[in-house]
């Protein structure tokens, strides 16, 4: 099955590259997929069900990539499969040759087709909705494919808005009773059967009812029509609608006999049964039709499996199979018809079925059995649904009624598509391509060809209609099963559609008068309200003010705090409170104190600035204190550069500390509020703590690796991708900052005056600053000692892992280097200290580090697990070599390029606006 997914991926990526080259023949060509997945899906069906397969996916969260096929898994996937290839064959010539999005449509398609494939074969909960909402974000592709159009673009958002709105209901159902069954996997909850929280059942149906577009979530689907047919015939017919079925149907063994779940599923799916065929009753457009229609058939698949009986459920899986054959069947001959007339329309369209008798003989086949005539594969699933609602007369006469609107809009279609209109001159038809027929011929040749094999496929499903506890009213599957009540029923159901559709114009006219809302204005109605809620609270929160965004934050923690003591009650806490260990702790305490405190009361901004740089430098030597060199090195050095940072850019923007504060008192209460909310949760946490703390292990973990730094090895080797994950946010988050403050970020090269050295007189650097703003003794101390701190630099990057240092410590020693340069110099001296450009080494840092990363999943045993080596170096000594020390080397240049360009934007670029203005 994973190969399966990976053939789809590798296909569905290769879309554009074959279309480009192939044209319309690459969708053919991407056929091959779908034409694979049904080839497996026959072979294990052979050799015999269930097949089950799983592999860990997230073993310390218990996730796994579990599938399983079993006889109800099979059907969908041949239905997912087999359409699949039908419809791309289709598209070969539905699309015309010069279509520029083949590419794109053709992808997205493969795309679906994978997800589709993955969704039913998933035999774990959440890896079924990772596959759930895959097949909503392809939808949304193909449903806006034309992504010039205004009507495909909100009808893609609109299927997004509501299916993805469901989906999140239906997870927190899978949460709830994946944690109450104590497993995720659907076949151990199908056999434990667990008694789970109605509120879950209710959180699953939701998602299904929306996926499959019953009332009250019908309105997506109508507006998907705006897609390509061959989208419709697929998505809406064979795939994409029968996820909510099809959830419905898997999990109804274990639910199907609760009596909430009955309570939901069976009403509305008759309710949607029944609004759906009445709307379809006053459509003029064929494709909107055959929606409604499609409304109205999955609501009477979601009240079949969601009665949790064996017989409803054999009725379901028999009208599955039917629909998805003759709705198919529909959508690619409206495809076909539209393509060789030019028109949907009820009312321009006549005399077609004389010009195109084979596809009129299609469309015909596929409405019987759609209606419920015999000898067909409708008629079969019809019969046996009816029988299996005997006992339960609200149910069955809502299938009897739903039944006589499915066979008035089936003459409602045929007529319109394929009848002689009086008054009505004859639709000019083109040519139908045998490429586009045969899918629909052979579709509608199967539902007449399999409904004598209905017995055997009763017993062949058997193996999923066993699994229902409540075995329902007996039900006889069988093309023909004689007279009998159910026949009489659909005999009556059948004379009632012949009398609505004969009576098409006052049925259509009362319809359009008992029309009070339109659901697609409601839809838009509420997300325009929506739109205005959201622009309002955003303005009432989102004022732009960084010190209201602070205190809004604080006040929470501290309510979030109150609120968990005065409903969860007094907290236990076990954990002792030790004064200090050392001499020096309370000194650099009551250090930190005081200046937290002054930063309350100061007035100038740039004292501010360094009064909160001491609270910085004091955390720093607490962390020295508790043996965490590594941690107060980093917290030093970020804090000296910090500080320079806050400098540059007060220079320009004088900010009043003053202005808009709020009282003393107040702020020092909110400031206490917090440190003792954040102590209390840090106490609590700990005293909460049921296993052996992880930092315990970690000693044991780095000399396993041969690491004495612990600090690198968790860094480095125990959370690399997190430490890539870093790497790449702080990069993304200099480069916007940088780019917010200044927009002219055009030159590879920092700008110089053109002040050459030899005319700067005595000065040692390339200085740019005028006099008076130079320090002779400055420039020589810097001059002397570059160089060597850029040595230490490396030197830390090396050590890293046997000792204090790293990438990160290295990289900002000579970020530190570069800005003290700069400092003595101007942007003069910048330019030379660092004559590549900050991109380039920030780029080159982020290859390094995720190509190291990637290296070791591919040749080795991890991430950061490839390269080992120690080797002796005369002089320098034991040098450890390792995938890591690349990893940290990409860390290092990373942190330089981020320095740099800070001091470009911030530093560079203000001296140069200082310049223009000084000289105009």
């Amino acid at each position: 099955m994973e190969s399966l997914l990976v053939l789809h991926a590798v296909a569905a990526a290769g879309a554009p590259w074959l279309a480009t080259r192939l044209g319309r023949a690459s969708l053919a060509v991407l056929a091959l997929p779908p034409a694979a997945g049904f080839c497996v899906t026959v072979w294990l069906a052979v050799r015999g069900l269930p097949v089950s397969q799983s592999r860990p996916w997230a073993p310390v969260l218990g996730l796994e990539l579990a599938f399983r096929v079993d006889t109800l898994a099979v059907l969908m996937l041949s239905l997912v499969t087999g359409f699949g290839v039908l419809v791309l064959l289709y598209s070969v010539r539905y699309f015309s040759a010069g279509d520029d999005g083949l590419g794109r449509y053709g992808g997205a398609m493969v795309a679906f087709a994978g997800s589709m494939l993955g969704l039913v074969a998933a035999d774990d909960l959440l890896l079924l909705y990772v596959f759930w909402e895959l097949t909503t974000v392809f939808s949304y592709l193909l449903i806006g494919s034309d992504p010039e159009s205004r009507l495909s673009r909100q009808a893609a958002m609109k299927a997004l808005v509501v299916t993805t709105s469901g989906g999140l209901a239906m997870l927190a159902g899978f949460v709830v009773i994946g944690e109450t069954a104590g497993t995720y996997r659907i076949s151990e909850i199908v056999a434990r059967h667990p008694d789970v929280a109605p509120v879950a059942l209710v959180l699953v149906l939701a998602g299904a009812l929306t996926k499959s577009a019953l009332f009250p979530f019908s309105t997506w689907l109508p507006a998907a029509m705006a897609a390509p047919t061959p989208v419709s015939a697929y998505l809406h017919a064979a795939a994409m609608v029968k996820a909510g079925v099809y959830v419905v149907a898997r999990l109804g063994p274990v639910f199907g006999d609760a009596a909430l779940w009955r309570a939901v599923a069976v009403p509305f799916g008759l309710v949607t049964m029944l609004l759906g065929g009445w709307r379809a009753l006053r459509e003029t457009d064929l494709k909107r039709l055959l929606a409604y229609g499609t409304i109205s058939q999955l609501g009477f698949l979601v009240a079949l499996f969601g009665a949790g009986a064996q017989g409803a459920a054999l009725a379901g899986v028999a009208m599955l199979l039917a629909h998805a054959l003759f709705k198919a069947t529909l959508f690619l001959v409206v495809g076909i018809v539209d393509r060789a007339t030019g028109t949907r329309e009820i009312g321009e369209l006549s005399g077609v079925g004389r010009a195109m008798p084979w596809v009129c003989g299609a469309a015909v086949l596929a409405g019987a059995s759609m209606a419920g005539l015999p000898p067909l594969a409708g008629f079969a699933g019809k019969e046996a649904a009816l029988e299996a609602l005997l006992d339960a007369p609200l149910a069955l006469a809502g299938a009897i009624a739903g039944s006589a609107l499915t066979a008035a809009y089936t003459l409602r279609f045929l007529w319109g598509a394929f009848a002689v209109k009086p008054g009505v001159p004859p639709r000019p038809v083109d040519a139908t391509p045998a490429l586009m027929l045969a899918p629909a011929a052979l579709l509608a040749a199967l539902g007449l060809v399999l409904a004598p094999f209905a017995p055997w496929y009763a017993g062949a499903m058997s193996g999923y209609t066993g699994t229902f506890r409540d075995p329902g009213h007996e039900v006889h599957l069988a093309a023909w099963a004689g007279f009998s009540v159910p026949l009489l029923l659909s005999a009556a159901a059948l004379v009632a559609g012949a009398v609505l559709f004969l009576a098409r114009e006052p049925v259509a006219r009362l319809g359009a008068a008992l029309g009070v809302v339109e659901s697609s204005r409601l839809f838009w109605a509420m997300v325009r309200r929506f739109d205005r809620f959201a622009l309002q609270a955003t303005g009432l929160v989102q004022r732009g003010s960084v010190p209201d965004y602070l205190l809004l934050t604080l006040l929470a923690s501290v309510g979030v705090g109150l609120f968990s003591v005065a409903y969860g009650g007094a907290p236990r806490l076990d954990v002792p409170v030790v004064g200090w260990q050392r001499p020096e702790q309370p000194v650099v305490v009551a250090l930190v104190v005081t200046a937290a405190v002054m930063a309350l009361r100061v007035r100038s901004a740039i004292l501010l600035a360094i009064v909160v740089g001491l609270t910085g430098y004091g955390t720093a030597l607490l962390f020295l204190f508790h043996g965490s060199p590594d941690l107060a090195l980093t917290q030093f050095l970020a804090e000296t550069l910090s500080l320079v940072v806050f400098a540059l850019v007060l220079r320009r923007l004088p900010i009043d500390p003053a202005r808009g504060r709020l009282r003393f008192p107040f702020r020092l209460a909110v400031g206490l509020a917090v440190g003792a909310v954040a102590t209390g949760a840090g106490m609590v946490a700990m005293s909460a703590r049921a296993t052996r703390p992880v930092g315990e292990l970690m000693g044991a973990a780095a000399e396993q690796a041969g690491i004495a730094n612990i600090v690198s090895a968790v860094i480095l080797d125990i959370r690399a991708w997190d430490t890539l994950g870093e790497s790449a946010v702080l990069i993304v988050l200099t480069l916007g900052v940088t780019s917010l403050v200044f927009l002219r970020r055009t030159a590879y090269r920092i700008e110089r005056t053109g002040t050459r050295r030899r005319d700067r007189g005595p000065h040692w650097l390339a200085s740019t600053l005028p006099h008076g703003q130079w320090a002779l003794a400055f420039e020589v101390a810097i001059t002397l000692t570059f160089h060597t701190v850029l040595v230490l630099s490396v030197f830390l990057l090396f050590i890293g892992h046997s000792g204090v240092g790293g990438g990160f410590a290295g990289g900002i020693v000579a970020g530190l280097a570069i800005t003290a340069r700069y400092l003595a110099g101007g942007r003069n001296e910048l330019a030379a200290a660092v004559p590549v450009h900050a991109g380039v080494l920030m780029g080159v840092g982020l290859t390094l580090t995720t190509g190291t990363a990637l290296a070791g999943l591919l040749f080795g045993t991890a991430a950061l697990q490839m390269l080992s080596a120690d080797v002796a170096v005369p002089v320098v000594g034991h040098l450890h070599l390792s995938t890591g020390l690349v990893f940290d080397l990409g860390v290092y240049l990373s942190v330089v390029g981020m320095v740099q360009d800070v001091l470009r934007g911030l530093g560079a670029e203000l001296d140069r606006q200082i310049d223009a203005e000084t000289t105009s």
